[in-house]
C-alpha cells in the first residue's frame, strides 16, 4: 500500500491578519487582537509580524504584552469576519479535493492522494495553495507536506510564514526527532509535565521510550504518543461535508469578579451545569466522567474529574457531581477566577440503562420526572429563547453571567 499524500493548511497570524485587510494602515505598527480587558478576558489573541519582533505571545496578559512594546495596537476580535475569511479559504481547498478537514477557524487538514495525477505532487498542490490564496484573498498559509496528518501539522508549524515544508519517511527522524516533545499535537502542558518526569524532552525521546512505560504513566494516551513520534499515524482526513464526532461537552467562564464562597461557587456551577446538560441533550448524548477545571486570581489551574457510575445528561446531576468536586478539592475559601465544567468519555443516550431493585424504583422515579422536567425546560427556550427560563439568582447578578446560553463552548464539540 503506498502511502497516503496529507497536506495541513495553516492561516499566518489567522485574527491579525484578518484585521490588517479590514484597516490595512495596522500593517504599518506592531498590532495584536485581544480580548476586552475590562472583562477580564485580556489575553493576546493573535498578533502581526511587526507585534512579533517585540516577542509578543498569543495568550498572554494585555499588560505583559504592553510592558515589552508600549506602542502595540490593539483591536477587539471581529469574529464574524474570520467565519467567512475561513469559509473562503476553504472553498478554494475543495477545488483541490473533497477530502478537507478544518480544525480550528484557521487550520485545515487536506488529503490530496487522489488530486495528484490532476494537479501535480503534493509539493505542486501546497505552493499553488500558498499563491492562490495570498492572491485572491491577501491572506499567507503555511503548508505542512507529509504521509500522516500528525507530520503534516508539525510541517506547517516548521516554517513561517508563506512556507511549504515537506516531512517524509526519508527524512522525518532528522526533522522531528530533535523538535521539544510540546510541539507533538496533543501533548498539551501538563503532559509535558508528565514526560518530563520520565527524562522524555524531545520528540526522538518519546519515540525511543517503551511503550509499556509510556501506558504506565499516561495510558492509552501515552501509547498513541508513541506512535505519533514514530511516524504510525493512520487517522483518515475527514470529509468537509463529514460531521465532527463529539467527544466532549463543556462550558467555562472568567467571571467579572472573583467567586468567593460556596453561594457564588454554587450559582457559578449551577448555570454552567444547566448549559452543559442542554448540549448534552441536544447532541443526545450522556456523560460518563465530569470534569471541573478551576483557575485562580493567579492563574493557578486545577483539573480534577469523577467517572460515574452511571452516565447522564441532566444539569442537576452535573450540577452536583461538579459541587461535590470542588467541595473535596478546592479551599473555599479561596477566590475563584475562571470555572469550567466538561462532561466526556460520551455514549448514546439510548446506552447506560441500569438493572433496579424494588428499593431503587423510587429514584428511578424522581429520575424520570427530572428528566421530562429538563426535557420541557429544552423546549421552551427552544422555542421562546434561551432567557424564557432562567435560574434563580442569576437576574442582576454581578459576576457577569448572562442568560441565554452565552458561554465559552469547548473545542470538542
Amino acid at each position: 500500500m503506498s502511502d497516503r499524500t496529507i497536506l495541513h493548511c495553516d492561516c499566518n497570524g489567522f485574527y491579525a491578519s484578518v484585521e490588517c485587510l479590514l484597516r490595512p494602515e495596522l500593517k504599518q505598527v506592531p498590532m495584536a487582537v485581544c480580548g476586552d480587558p475590562e472583562s477580564r478576558h485580556g489575553i493576546i489573541l493573535a498578533k502581526n509580524e511587526l507585534a512579533k519582533k517585540f516577542q509578543i505571545q498569543t495568550a498572554e496578559t494585555v499588560w505583559q504584552a504592553k510592558r515589552k512594546c508600549p506602542q502595540l495596537v490593539l483591536v477587539p476580535p471581529h469574529r464574524q469576519e474570520y467565519v467567512q475569511y475561513s469559509q473562503r479559504i476553504n472553498q478554494i481547498y475543495q477545488t483541490f479535493t473533497d477530502q478537507v478537514e478544518p480544525f480550528g477557524i484557521d487550520e485545515s487538514w487536506l488529503d490530496v492522494t487522489g488530486s495528484e495525477n490532476l494537479f501535480g505532487d503534493g509539493v505542486t498542490i501546497a505552493n499553488s495553495l500558498r499563491r492562490i490564496i495570498r492572491e485572491e484573498i491577501g491572506l499567507t498559509i503555511s503548508v505542512g507536506v507529509s504521509f500522516n496528518k500528525i507530520f503534516a501539522k508539525l510541517g506547517s508549524d516548521y516554517r513561517k510564514p508563506d512556507a511549504t515544508t515537506v516531512i517524509s519517511r526519508e527524512n522525518f527522524q532528522q526533522m522531528v526527532w530533535k523538535l521539544p516533545v510540546s510541539a507533538l499535537l496533543y501533548v498539551g502542558k501538563s503532559v509535558e509535565k508528565e514526560l518530563s518526569d520520565l527524562a522524555i524532552f524531545t520528540i526522538g525521546d518519546l519515540a525511543a521510550m517503551q511503550p509499556a512505560i509510556l501506558s504506565k504513566k499516561l495510558g492509552k494516551l501515552g501509547e498513541q504518543l508513541h506512535a505519533y513520534a514514530n511516524g504510525l499515524d493512520l487517522s483518515p482526513v475527514r470529509r468537509f461535508d463529514q460531521p465532527a464526532e463529539v467527544k466532549s461537552i463543556g462550558n467555562s467562564m472568567t467571571y467579572r469578579r472573583n467567586l468567593c464562597g460556596l453561594e457564588d461557587i454554587r450559582l457559578g456551577v449551577i448555570t454552567l451545569a444547566d448549559s452543559v446538560g442542554s448540549r448534552l441533550r441536544r447532541h443526545k448524548v450522556k456523560c460518563q466522567t465530569v470534569q471541573v477545571t478551576i483557575k485562580d486570581p493567579r492563574f493557578h489551574t486545577i483539573t480534577r474529574q469523577r467517572t460515574l457510575d452511571n452516565p447522564t445528561q441532566l444539569s442537576k446531576d452535573l450540577a452536583e457531581i461538579s459541587l461535590a468536586i470542588i467541595r473535596e478539592e478546592w479551599d473555599l475559601r479561596a477566590p475563584i477566577r475562571m470555572l469550567a465544567i466538561t462532561g466526556s468519555n460520551l455514549v448514546d443516550e439510548s446506552q447506560g440503562g441500569q438493572q433496579l431493585s424494588l428499593f431503587q424504583q423510587v429514584d428511578q422515579t424522581k429520575q424520570e420526572k427530572r428528566e421530562k422536567l429538563e426535557a420541557t425546560m429544552d423546549q421552551i427556550r427552544g422555542k421562546f429563547g434561551g432567557s424564557a427560563l432562567q435560574i434563580a439568582g442569576v437576574l442582576e447578578n454581578d459576576l457577569g453571567i448572562h442568560t441565554g446560553h452565552v458561554w465559552n463552548r469547548s473545542p470538542e464539540e
